[in-house]
This record gives C-alpha cells, structure tokens and sequence, in this order.
C-alpha cells in the first residue's frame, strides 16, 4: 500500500543554510540550468551503464534524452530526463541533502569556511545543484520513477519552511523537475527562463558538449523581438534554422540544442584534422589553423581529458597586462569557466583549448582551483606535454618551430624565470640570433656543438636591436677571435641569463661584464715574454688609470685596461654580478628606486686616442683640457653601448669645443 502525502518541516537553520550556500557559491543566477541538466545527463549516464550490468532491467536506452520545456502560461520550465530515476529513498536521501544537513554546526563551518574546504564539501552533491533551482523559481516540483520499479515519487517545495513528498502512480521511468519561475529581473540578475533565445544561450554557453541530445519544443513566429531573440539559437533536429524567424518549424516540434561534439572525449584516430580546426576556431576566434594541436587522456586516481592547440600566431594583447589566459575547464563536458589559469602557466597563456575533468565539482570555484592537489599535478604533466609537444615540432618540422618561437618566444622565456622545476625543459626550446649566422637563430644546443676547443662558456650580449648589438666594443676581441656570441635583444633576456646559471654544465657569460679571457698570447702561460710585456703596459699606464679613477670618481668605480678592444678606444663594463643599464632602467620603470649603479671603464691601450691622451698626461697631469678629453671618452663608451648621457647639452657643447680648437 502506497505511502500518503507527508509534509515535512526543514529544520530551523536550513533557509539561512539555503541563502548561504546560494549566494556564495553561484554568482550567475544561469547557472540553474546548467545544473538541472548536468543532474539530468548523470541520470542518464547511471541508466545506460546500469542496462549493460543488469540483465533483468527493463529499460528503454534506445533514445536517452533531455527535454526542457516551457509553459508562458503557468510560467515554468520543466527539464525532463528518461534517465534511470530516483526512488522514494533516493529523493529524501539525494534532494534532502540540505534539509538533513541544516545543522547549526554544519551552518557554522560553511561561514567560517566561506568558499573553501567546507563548503568544497557541499558543493557537486545533488542536493547543492538541485537547490540552485530556488534562485530563480517560487517553487519546484519533481516527479520521478526508477527503472525497475512501477512507484513513482512527488516531491514539492518553496525552499522556505516545508517540503512535501508523496507516492504517484503511471509515471514513466527517469526525473522531471518543474520551475515555477519568479519574474524576469534584470536589477537581481534574474534572466527571462521563458524565452527560446536565453535557454538556447545558456544550453550553449555551458551544456553544449552534453554527450546525450538536449531538446526543446519549438515556437512558432512571434514578431519580430522574438525573431532577433532566436537568431541566436541553435538548429532543429533536422537542420532548418531559426524557426521562430522563418517560421519553417512548426509549434511543438523539437530541436536539439547542443552540439554534442565534445573532440577531447574521442580517440584521436577519429578525429579529423577538419575537425580539430574547426573546434579550434570556435574556442579561439581565430580563422588560422593552430600550429600544434596536443590531445591527451588521463587515467587513473583523477581522470581527465584534454584538447589543447598551440596558435600560428600571437594575439594583439598578448602582452596586455589585462589579457585573458588560461584554458576553459569542464566538468564531465559541463562548461566551468572560460579561463582556468590555474591549469596553464603564464608563460605559455597563449595555449587555447580544453580540459575536460571527471572528478570536479560542478561549482569550483577559482580560489580552490588554485589549490588543490590534483589540479596541481594537472597543470604539471599538462606544461609538461605542450613542451614535449614544442620540442617535436623543433626536431620534426624546424621552419614551423621557427616561425612559433618568432610569435611566442618571448613568453616562453619567462618560464626560465617563473618555473624553475622546468628549466632543463625550456632551455632547449630557446633559440636566438647569433654571430654564427645573420639570418637563421640558432639553439643552445647547436651553440654549444659549434664551441672552440677548450671553451666551456657560453657568451652573449644584450641590446635592443642586432645591428646595436654586433656594433657593440664589447664584440670587438670576440669577432677577431672568431668567437660566437648570442645576440639576445628581447627584454626578458636581460632577467633569465642572471638567473639560469648553465646550460648542459656550459655557464651563461654577458661579453658585457667581468674579466674577459680568450686565451690571448699576453695570457697564454707559456709566453713569459709577452706577460712581461703587459705588466710593464700596466705600470706604465698606471698613473693614467688612477688620475682617470679620480677625475670620472661620479660616473665609474674603475679605470682598466681592456682585452676586450682591438678598434674601439674604450667601452663600459660591469663587475660580474652587477645590474645591465637596461635592467637597471626596468626596474626603474616598475617604480623601484635603485642606488645609482657605477661601470668600469676600460681603454684600449693601442689606440691613438688613448695613447695620446697618456702621453698628454704624462707632459703636462694638471691641465684643465684633460678633465674634458676623459669625459667626451667616458660618454663615447656609453653612447657606444646605446647608453644615455647624464648631460646631453654638456658632452655636445665639449665635443663642440674640441673640434672647432682641433680645426
């Protein structure tokens, strides 16, 4: 005998409980929708799997489906499933989760918690997602049957203060619930759920890649609000447009809303390279075909699937500081969010796609995201495949790599200073300009291949431009030596060379600082002659370097002779561990004050205007045209290496000055 109708109370606290969970987990009153049929396709799911074990299930799995439907007169939205059903039990035990959760402890952990690890707890339950339906309706009705068993289940509530559940007979297999919908209002967010367009949009926005059909009855022309309105939609069931336009589909009849195409979930064989590209366009905007596409499955403790494409090209604002990264997540093919930067890196923000996981919440949200275990290692073997997926286009196709690294290089090597546990990774992947080659870039890699013998350092400059960089003094010793130098000229080189010691046990050394030694013959240890003869250069010049020390003390914090010159008369360098001019200036620019950082000036002891200038000293150290000469020498070597003059009016008047007394 059948159970009567009971009404039961919610317990005190649950209506505060209700708004709570409500109003801190759900922003986008959309979001219902999303729920009822994520609720809908999991029913469905449970269904097909439970016929395939059951043999003595007597249920229908040929059409599985999903209908909404939509009565402006009664104002509700129905989402109905014949999906596996829910007995009397299954309601109070799956729907009731918040009625027998109402306990003012739970109540309590949920606000000290907020959005973290207790409310985590709740959200993703049935119950959660089936009560996001009281945002936007008066009241719900559900009615469901089991497969397997002829008693049906009504369930009805106002979300306030009682629920009432009650037996029904002749109702068919799988769930039905009824959304008796408050008035559209746009102050409170709240959407008009009776329009075709705004369902058709939230069933695309998020439910689009549902593997079961979602269909809806179509409406007949209603003027021509109603005909912009469906312009938006999606295609009927065969495939005319915009019935509510053309007014081709009649009343009643269905169309399917979502595509059901969800790429990531099929085996890479059966996917077309069509349909990569196509899938690609419509989550990137972008008419060219992706460089690289990096399909992926994952099994195991935390399952996931993912579909991710390297682009062809940069995008405009790759480099906004307001510039949208990240991947769109799904949940079991339910749309998250858009841009899930806790899943990529910075560095590569450019990577476009999907990752689609099976043991997520529904309503995680950004700040558990960011850390939790298993997205962590997510978002590791993720970096880790689209690097191995850069290092085969660099082996297998190098004029794609190139043509990559040309568009996105630049923010690849900001992963040499954010993600250290990858740097043995990424420095393969860097190429650069070198004086090996005016036209093609070269790898690490086949710098250090090409090395000299007894060479172990890897040397670089860095500039703004290359034709700056090879006329630098700093090259001078290099190219009479034949010594190849990376030319690095992007503003990130200037920060990863200081933090990435080595390549392969091949240090990183700027021509630009320290001590330069090219095993020279004044340097060579079996040539005692030519070391007499460089200390007796130092002795004899040693008075010029300290009046020089003294006279440029503002500007330098070192006068030295160079074996780095073989043209130039002087040039600028730093000691070891000092700050580049052009890093010095980007810190400035951030808004870091720095203390004034000093070089070291070192002279070319043969040429004829050091060597003029030391014997002029020598006749006559205190006249006052050689404090002028040192200086237009100082503000040549900063103007060489494409410095800024701390007195541009000073150093033209002097430079004037001396040529118009020379002539």
């Amino acid at each position: 005998m059948a159970s009567p109708t009971e009404t039961l109370e919610f317990q005190a606290e649950t209506r505060q409980l209700l708004q709570l969970v409500i109003h801190s987990i759900y922003s986008n009153k959309d979001i219902f929708l999303r729920e009822l049929i994520s609720n809908a396709s999991d029913a469905l799911d449970k269904l097909r799997l439970e016929s395939l074990t059951d043999t003595d299930l007597a249920a229908d799995t040929s059409d599985l489906h999903i209908t909404l439907e939509v009565d402006r007169q009664a104002r509700t939205l129905t989402v109905r499933d014949n999906g596996i059903g829910m007995t009397r039990e299954d309601v109070v035990d799956l729907i009731g989760t918040i009625a027998k959760s109402g306990t003012a402890g739970l109540l309590a952990r949920i606000k000290e918690a907020k959005d973290a690890e207790a409310a985590q707890n709740l959200i993703g339950q049935f119950g959660v997602g089936f009560y996001s339906a009281f945002m936007v309706a008066d009241k719900v009705t559900l009615h469901t049957r089991r497969a397997g068993t002829e008693q049906g289940t009504a369930w009805e509530s106002d979300g306030e203060g009682t629920y009432t559940i009650a037996p029904v007979d002749g109702l068919p297999v799988g769930t039905s619930v009824t959304l008796h919908l408050k008035p559209a209002d746009g102050e409170d967010g709240l959407g008009d759920y009776l329009a075709a367009w705004k369902i058709r949009q939230i069933v695309k926005q998020y439910s689009d890649f549902i593997r079961w059909p979602i269909r809806m009855a179509a409406e007949p022309a209603a003027g021509p609000a109603a005909g912009s309105a469906a312009s938006d939609g999606a295609e009927t069931v065969d495939g005319a447009a915009d019935e509510a336009v053309d007014g081709a589909e009649p009343a009643g009849a269905l169309e399917t809303l979502n595509s059901m195409k969800a790429l990531w979930a099929r085996p890479r064989s059966e996917v077309t390279e069509a349909e990569y590209h196509e899938f690609y366009q419509q989550i990137s905007h972008d008419w060219q075909p992706p460089a690289e596409t990096v399909h992926m499955r994952a099994e195991g403790t935390f399952e996931y699937e993912a579909l991710l494409f390297i682009p062809a090209h940069a995008p405009f604002d790759l480099f906004s500081r307001d510039t949208k990264r990240g991947v769109q997540l799904y949940v079991k093919r339910v749309f998250i969010m858009d841009d899930c930067d806790a899943l990529m890196p910075n560095y590569l923000r450019f990577v476009k796609g999907v990752v689609d996981a099976h043991d997520l919440s529904l309503n995680v949200s950004r700040e558990i995201l960011q850390h939790d275990r298993q997205i962590t290692a997510v978002r590791r073997r993720l970096v880790k495949k689209v690097l191995g997926a850069l290092k085969d286009m660099q082996a297998t196709n190098p004029e794609a790599y190139a043509t990559m690294w040309e568009q996105f290089g630049r923010v690849i090597k900001e992963g040499l200073i954010e993600d250290r546990d990858n740097t043995d990774a990424l420095l393969p992947l860097v190429s650069a300009a070198s004086t090996a080659d005016p036209e093609k870039a070269t790898t690490l890699r086949e710098y250090v291949e090409r090395m000299r013998d007894g060479q172990d350092t890897i040397y670089y400059l860095t500039g703004e431009n290359r034709q700056m960089v090879e006329n630098s003094p700093h090259m001078e010793a290099f190219t009479a030596k034949g010594y190849e130098v990376l030319i690095l000229t992007d503003p990130v080189d200037e920060v990863w060379t200081d933090q990435v010691p080595a390549f392969e046990g091949h240090r990183f050394q700027s021509i630009a600082k320290g001590q330069v030694d090219l095993g020279d013959d004044a340097d060579s240890d079996g040539d005692e002659e030519a070391k007499a003869q460089k200390a007796r250069r130092e002795e004899d010049f040693a008075d010029l370097l300290t009046w020089l020390q003294g006279t440029l003390a503002e500007h330098v914090k070192q006068v030295r002779l160079s074996t780095r010159l073989t043209t130039s008369a002087a040039c600028l360098v730093g000691d070891a561990h000092d700050l580049t001019p052009t890093l010095e200036k980007m810190y400035r620019a951030m808004g870091q004050e720095l203390p004034p950082v000093k070089r070291i000036l070192e002279l070319n002891p043969t040429h004829p205007l050091v060597t003029a200038l030391h014997r002029a000293h020598r006749a006559k150290s205190d006249d006052p045209a050689l404090a002028d000469i040192a200086e237009l020498v100082h503000g040549s070597a900063l103007l060489a290496e494409g410095g800024d003059l701390p007195d541009p009016a000073r150093f033209t008047r002097l430079l004037t000055d001396h040529l118009t007394h020379s002539l």
